[in-house]
């Protein structure tokens, strides 16, 4: 991983656009143990603590309206789970998400001196020929006190219009909330058609060791996947960790490190 990057040129996009990629910012190593390790917890052979995981399977119907919710504890040995969520638990995982670069981002969004924990480090799926269309919405959650500002996004194969890529509206980030009563952050259709209409879309078309990074308020989609080969990604959402969950004050959220 490259850690002397510089990040003025990167944040101006970020501010500007909503989100900024790093082509072959990875080394091919690196992500090659994310995508073994990420096999092992699917298949149950991992060494890590599966009742600190998150585990959801995929719909038969690709309806994202028919989704189980799922569950803590591993769910059964498939490579088709749809999410994964709770990954910094696995050392492999934390070790990744802990590294130098990613403490700069952090200080570069939230500021020095500040803890920083995970609102979520999540492994998603789209597998061969399956996956649900994602609806639009923002990476914001009504029953947090402050909103998270920062997503990394890791691909683990690659991401094209066939297998379902991200797709994102630029600079939408600048519009604030569109929906705040829903808790997260999904528009209803007629906001959709009015804030992401077609000729707006951009689609994130990456290859493994590139890396994205994502203002939470960037309006975003994903659709299913078309091909005979899985879609996976890394996310990590960076909260500022003085964070507190107003819904539920007894939940805490993982610490990763102090910028």
């Amino acid at each position: 991983m490259n850690h002397q990057r510089d990040l003025d040129q990167c944040f101006q996009l970020f501010e500007e656009e909503g989100y900024f990629i790093l082509p072959q910012f990875f080394e091919k190593d690196e992500i090659a143990d994310l995508q073994e390790r990420i096999n092992q917890i699917m298949l149950g052979t991992a060494d890590v603590d599966y009742d600190q995981i998150w585990m959801q399977l995929d719909t038969d119907s690709g309806k994202y309206e028919d989704l189980r919710w799922g569950g803590n504890g591993f769910q059964g040995a498939t490579l088709d789970y749809r999410k994964i969520q709770g990954l910094e638990a696995d050392q492999r995982f934390f070790d990744f998400i802990t590294s130098p670069f990613f403490v700069r981002l952090c200080e570069r969004v939230y500021g020095p001196n500040l803890p920083i924990t995970s609102f979520r480090t999540m492994f998603m799926n789209k597998a061969a020929g399956k996956g649900t269309w994602l609806p639009w919405h923002q990476d914001r959650w009504n029953f947090l006190d402050q909103d998270p500002l920062l997503t990394v996004w890791i691909p683990l194969d690659e991401a094209t219009l066939e297998n379902g890529c991200v797709q994102i509206i630029r600079k939408s980030h600048r519009k604030g909330l569109i929906n705040p009563e829903h808790s997260g952050g999904f528009l209803t259709e007629s906001q959709a058609v009015e804030h992401a209409p077609t000729n707006h879309i951009i689609p994130i078309l990456v290859e493994p060791q590139d890396l994205v990074v994502l203002h939470n308020h960037l309006l975003h989609a994903s659709d299913k996947n078309r091909t005979s080969a899985p879609r996976r990604a890394l996310s990590v959402c960076y909260m500022n960790g003085h964070t507190k969950n107003i819904a539920e004050p007894e939940i805490s959220y993982p610490q990763l490190f102090t910028t």
